[in-house]
């Protein structure tokens, strides 16, 4: 994490958290007020770019949906390509994927066949790791075509959920830990 930067304070501070939503007992992190802030949007960018600018990645995967907003500025700063990775019958042509479990079941993420390869360096961003189930899939889908998962990067973390656990020793990098 990274809390000695001042800069977190004022992303943490811009997250509303909705009580109760989508269901009783959900605390819902919403990044949606994150995204109205500019100074704490440029923050949020800004620290990854810092810390992913000089570990010669060549591939940003974002998940299906908020991985679409953090990942493409990330992957444009540090000179990398962008690749969503989505959720199924999203992509045109020909795609892999990746199975997993969900509470209630199992769901799938895709990407395009040949959007990653093997000499790639890979970083996944999301908005969240809650239970780890979405960012194990990413991970497990880009090892598959032989890249290199550098690390995994989330605005938020939910530890009590304990998302890390799922990941084994990948390692995983976020800004702010909710309570």
């Amino acid at each position: 994490m990274a809390s000695g930067d001042a800069r977190v304070a004022g992303i943490a501070a811009s997250i509303r958290v909705i009580p109760d939503f989508p269901k009783p007992g959900i605390m819902f992190q919403d990044i949606t007020t994150l995204l109205l802030d500019p100074n704490a949007f440029r923050d949020t960018i800004d620290l990854f770019v810092e810390r992913y600018k000089d570990q010669g990645i060549t591939v940003v995967a974002g998940v299906e949906a908020r991985g679409f907003i953090f990942g493409p500025p990330i992957a444009l700063a540090i000179g990398a390509k962008f690749v969503p990775l989505r959720k199924p019958k999203k992509l045109p042509g020909e795609v892999i994927s990746e199975e997993y479990s969900l509470e209630y079941g199992t769901d799938k993420i895709e990407m395009h066949v040949g959007a990653v390869e093997a000499s790639d360096r890979a970083l996944v961003v999301d908005d969240l790791i809650a239970t780890g189930g979405t960012l194990c899939a990413a991970v497990k889908l880009l090892e598959r075509v032989g890249a290199k998962v550098v690390e995994c990067a989330c605005v938020i973390e939910l530890p009590e959920l304990k998302g890390r656990d799922k990941l084994g020793d990948r390692p995983v990098f976020v800004l702010v830990k909710a309570d």
